[in-house]
């Protein structure tokens, strides 16, 4: 258990301005705080968090939209006894708050707070979960798991509305409804966003629910007419009591939540803290499945945050407090050079079409929404449905381009084995955010999609080093028809361009060295092409040849490698992704299936999940370093037999223009 004393001692010093923020240690501190403190704890910590975020990034918008009710949640129920779940996590930071964690000064950052709940932090923090739609599901076992013990204990599950776009949640909802005395309370957080306006079948239904007054109130007014009225006064509202349901389609269709057996309370003002305590309260004493559906207010309270019609500053880098802008600009990024290629490959092939998962901006499609509106599809978070649509839309005689996060692909793999891979479906996946991200912790590194995506036949995957080879195997990629493809690029800024050398079957040669013979053979995978040059140089200053090769397609193997290797004393893969089953694992096998006998040494990450800290600080932890390759490589190349005869170099071809 997280000894409560260290929450307390990662407490920050601040300033006049947040009296009362400051005195809270813990839940139970709210209690003797009258409502008019309460409205003061509210603006005291959205003050905070502007002033905080704004020095170190994070979730800003989702977080200032959540403030009253968290206060409510927290005044009602009794964490840590009482499970409170979020989803997707990224708008615990109040939460944070009120449960003794009030040190925002590395808020993401290696030795800081994370920017989900995170159990190593805080007893309060019952789950990690930063993928969206899952909530629902460990609400369910938890409630179950009460019900085996005899627990008293509540189950309270904060998902927002994008995230009831996730076709888990509803596999959830329809086993949460099937018991109908087992007690668990859902908040719908209603801000009619996920990162931008929620979309779908699902967001029209919670609109017209936002928008329309509720049965209860109708009810309500009802019975104290009626209940004026002599003799025939109860009758007639046992009567209306009685045809309630039909009511309720009527006035407030949230006959759907019902449908289901669900108990639904709401709309609930999400920034009113006595609404909030009393439905709240309510739902707790229901004994049953319960929804309390709450309007909130993405970026309340900050107006530069109302006035970003994108994403209500969803997330957002060091900003100026005052004025919202950013603090500094980081140069051309890798979502950009695709989003700018992806707007001129609409322009040359109608064919063309886009996915993205709620995600539009963040991906970079946004660009090719405004320029070709009718051919971008925003499936909601439902990366499963997006895949199999887009095999659908290839089947139709169309080429989707289904962007996505690295690691949000990894909820989709049965649909790309199954029905992109198995159908010879001509469908481009382009994976934002792959390798190593950082900041956002364990959830969010892409680590996992080379392994992955390894065993699928037919799919292929480009692994571009910079901006140029972007463009150039996007294109190489839509140009296929018969099979997926992948394209994979990195988080944040684009390095400078890396020019071959000469070419090797489809492999480019970045470095070529003086030596007849050299010692080891790099392949270098992805942006990590300058350090692998970088590793070059350090080889070279120990006498060590070394040739750098970029695969480009990392699957499948180039052909012409295993002879390449063959020349070679040893061969060493880079890659920003698992070791296990990786592209390492992949040229090994290559060269056994050639009958090439040599030394491979496979560097990337290591099968385990990495804490929240910096890119150039976790690839530091696990040893991803030139430093720490070259010493490795020397070693290495030290132990082998030089005596033994090799072959001439093969037939390198130049660059041409």
């Amino acid at each position: 258990m997280k000894d409560p004393r260290e929450a307390r001692r990662s407490r920050v010093v601040v300033g006049d301005g947040w009296d009362l923020l400051t005195r809270i240690e813990g839940p139970r501190d709210l209690d003797r705080l009258s409502p008019e403190q309460l409205d003061q704890l509210a603006a005291e910590i959205r003050s905070f968090l502007v002033d905080a975020v704004s020095k170190t990034g994070g979730h800003l918008g989702p977080n200032l939209g959540v403030v009253e009710l968290t206060i409510a949640l927290h005044r009602v129920f009794d964490s840590p006894r009482d499970k409170v779940l979020w989803d997707t996590g990224h708008q615990s930071y109040v939460h944070k708050l009120l449960t003794g964690r009030q040190d925002f000064s590395r808020l993401k950052m290696k030795g800081g707070l994370s920017g989900y709940p995170a159990r190593a932090e805080s007893d309060h923090d019952c789950i990690e979960n930063s993928h969206a739609s899952t909530v629902l599901g460990w609400a369910d076992g938890l409630a179950k798991a009460n019900e085996v013990l005899r627990k008293d204990d509540h189950v309270v599950a904060v998902i927002g509305d994008g995230a009831l776009t996730g076709g888990m949640a509803w596999e959830a909802l329809n086993n949460i409804a099937a018991a109908k005395d087992r007690p668990l309370v859902i908040v719908v957080n209603d801000n009619e966003r996920s990162y931008a306006p929620t979309i779908g079948g699902l967001a029209n239904h919670l609109a017209t629910l936002r928008t329309t007054d509720g049965y209860e109130r109708f009810l309500a007014r009802g019975k104290d007419i009626l209940g004026r009225t002599p003799v025939v006064g109860k009758p007639l509202y046992e009567t209306l009591h009685g045809a309630k349901k039909g009511l309720k389609d009527f006035i407030a269709p949230q006959g759907m939540f019902e449908d289901l057996g669900l108990k639904y309370v709401g709309p609930i003002d999400g920034h009113d803290i006595e609404a909030l305590e009393s439905a709240l309260a309510r739902a707790k004493r229901f004994g049953g499945p319960v929804i309390v559906h709450c309007l909130t207010e993405k970026g309340r309270g900050y107006q530069p945050a109302l006035q970003d019609e994108a994403d209500r500053f969803h997330a957002v880098g060091k900003i100026h407090p005052d004025t919202g802008l950013p603090i500094a600009s980081s140069g051309l990024d890798w979502t950009s050079v695709f989003g700018e290629e992806m707007v001129k490959l609409g322009a040359e092939r109608e064919d063309i079409v886009a996915i993205t998962a709620a995600m539009l901006q963040p991906v970079g499609l946004d660009r090719f929404a405004k320029a070709y509106p009718d051919r971008v599809y925003d499936v909601g978070i439902a990366e499963q449905h997006g895949a199999v649509s887009a095999a659908g839309l290839a089947t139709g005689g169309v080429h989707p381009v289904f962007a996505v996060y690295a690691t949000f692909l990894n909820r989709a793999f049965d649909q790309v084995l199954m029905d992109v891979a198995l159908h010879n479906c001509g469908v481009t996946f382009v994976l934002d955010r792959a390798g190593i991200t950082g900041t956002d912790g364990a959830s969010h590194n892409g680590m996992w999609d080379m392994s992955i995506l390894q065993v699928v036949p037919g799919l292929r995957i480009a692994a571009p080093r910079d901006a140029d080879q972007v463009r150039a195997q996007l294109r190489e990629a839509v140009a296929v028809d018969d099979a997926p493809t992948v394209v994979r690029f990195s988080k944040g800024a684009v390095g400078p361009s890396v020019k071959a050398v000469g070419r090797v079957g489809g492999m480019d040669v970045l470095r070529r060295p003086d030596a007849d013979r050299p010692d080891v053979l790099l392949v270098s995978v992805g942006a990590l092409a300058p350090m692998c040059l970088e590793i070059a140089d350090l080889l070279d200053a120990q006498g060590i040849s070394t040739t750098v090769v970029d695969p480009r397609w990392v699957k499948p193997v180039d052909e012409a490698l295993p002879p390449l290797a063959e020349r070679h004393r040893v061969v060493v893969t880079v890659e920003d992704n698992s070791r296990v089953g990786g592209v390492g694992s992949a040229v090994a096998q290559a060269l056994r299936d050639a009958g090439v006998d040599m030394p491979l040494r496979d560097f990337g990450i290591p099968p385990r999940f990495l804490d929240h800290a910096s890119r150039k600080e976790v690839m530091a932890e696990i040893g991803l370093t030139a430093p720490d390759i070259a010493r490795q490589v020397t070693g290495l190349v030290a132990k082998l037999d030089g005596g033994s005869a090799r072959a001439a170099d093969p037939e390198v071809e130049p660059v041409r223009d």
